[in-house]
């Protein structure tokens, strides 16, 4: 599975960004599909991750709320829409394949280049 995520940019704190991942290579309805992010001097962390069908959709508790994750399994993109993101927002964000649902980055198979996300204040 070949991932490439897009989106990202510079926002203010309170506004909205949408990242995409596309995927190409296998059935992309078989991976549940996660994001991940990265920031500064900091370890790669959890964000978010739908299921194949989309009917689940765990998200990490400094997101839970803000953060929306969804996938268009005819379009082969999942989404991550961000709102009301903050500072601390601010990393490069990661997609990534799993063969089911998990928050564990060791168990994601493929991964897409990040993209980088800045949230000012």
């Amino acid at each position: 599975v070949q991932l490439q995520a897009s989106g990202g940019g510079l926002v203010q704190a309170g506004g909205s960004l949408r990242l995409s991942c596309s995927a190409s290579g296998r059935t992309f309805s078989n991976y549940a599909m996660g994001w991940f992010r990265q920031a500064p001097g900091k370890e790669r962390e959890f964000v978010a991750v739908v299921s194949g069908s989309g009917a689940s959709t765990p998200y990490a508790d400094s997101v839970k709320g803000r953060f929306t994750i969804s996938r268009d399994n005819a379009k082969n993109t999942v989404y991550l829409q961000m709102n009301s993101p903050k500072p601390e927002d601010t990393a490069v964000y990661y997609c990534a394949a799993a063969p089911w649902v998990t928050m564990v980055e060791g168990r994601y198979d493929y991964w897409g280049r990040g993209t980088q996300v800045t949230v000012s204040s």
